[in-house]
């Protein structure tokens, strides 16, 4: 036991990052074993760089009002260096926020919204994306991919993200204590839009970002192939229940980093 401890600490010290903005690499984070033996992800700076808003979240009891201070806050902190007469109107500082690019998803994950978000777990967590309306096995499909990306992002969004990660994250340990991991399930039309990896099938790369429900039986709208898988708490962006009222479409969905998972194929 003391030997295999030792073994996996050595793996994910030679995986740690170098070149993107997490806490360990893309390889690492994109990896069966982080399925396995999870470790928990920080985004650089995110952390000292809002550590008040951290600390006064931390001393709240009450879920709803943390989920409350958290939205007032994402939506004034990047215009707090301007005069509050020159700040966009509210109605304008949400269309253009993460709660917009979320709205966003809940409709079209293949939308611009999806671009944006596939773009940031890209950027900041190095996981590649392999579909978005398409395979993204080929230049014209990567370019395309690309330009909606940067017609969808706008101004701080980035950093919007980064918050609600490490704001999800947080809010994750508090609900489930002592866990690591949920049992979430992904339904599906689209096998294509999946990489598929081992004789039996039951290996198997997601998206860089994609969407899970909480529900089994919710899973079974969404396609005529469901698969259950054992989510870390450090890859889910956003859960059920963390965020205000109306800010993530589906009631039960998960938004869930990628990479290699061992899934259990559900029958119908």
């Amino acid at each position: 036991m003391a030997s295999n401890l030792i073994d996996s600490v050595d793996w994910y010290v030679r995986h740690s990052a170098s070149l993107n903005r997490c806490s360990l690499s893309a390889a690492a984070i994109a990896s069966q074993r982080f399925q396995e033996e999870p470790r928990r992800l920080e985004i650089a700076w995110v952390r000292t760089e809002h550590q008040g808003l951290f600390d006064v979240l931390d001393r709240m009891d009450d879920a709803d009002e943390r989920a409350d201070l958290f939205h007032h806050y994402v939506l004034t902190r990047f215009w707090a260096h301007e005069s509050p007469a020159t700040w966009p109107s509210e109605r304008q500082r949400r269309s253009t926020s993460y709660a917009a690019v979320l709205r966003g998803w809940g409709i079209d994950s293949n939308g611009s919204s999806g671009a944006v978000l596939k773009g940031w777990a890209e950027n900041r967590f190095g996981l590649r994306p392999i579909w978005h309306r398409t395979s993204l096995s080929d230049a014209d499909a990567q370019e395309r991919y690309a330009a909606e990306r940067m017609r969808g992002a706008t101004g701080a969004i980035g950093m919007q993200l980064d918050l609600l990660y490490t704001y999800a994250q947080d809010e994750l340990r508090r609900r489930h204590p002592q866990q690591e991991w949920l049992t979430l399930w992904r339904g599906t039309h689209d096998a294509e839009a999946y990489e598929v990896k081992g004789g039996d099938g039951d290996l198997v790369e997601f998206n860089n970002l994609s969407s899970f429900t909480t529900d089994r039986e919710t899973a079974w709208e969404f396609g005529s192939r469901v698969w259950e898988v054992r989510v870390p708490l450090a890859k889910i962006v956003c859960a059920p229940g963390i965020l205000p009222a109306g800010l993530l479409q589906g009631e039960s969905e998960c938004i869930v980093l990628g990479g290699d998972y061992r899934v259990r194929a559900l029958v119908g």
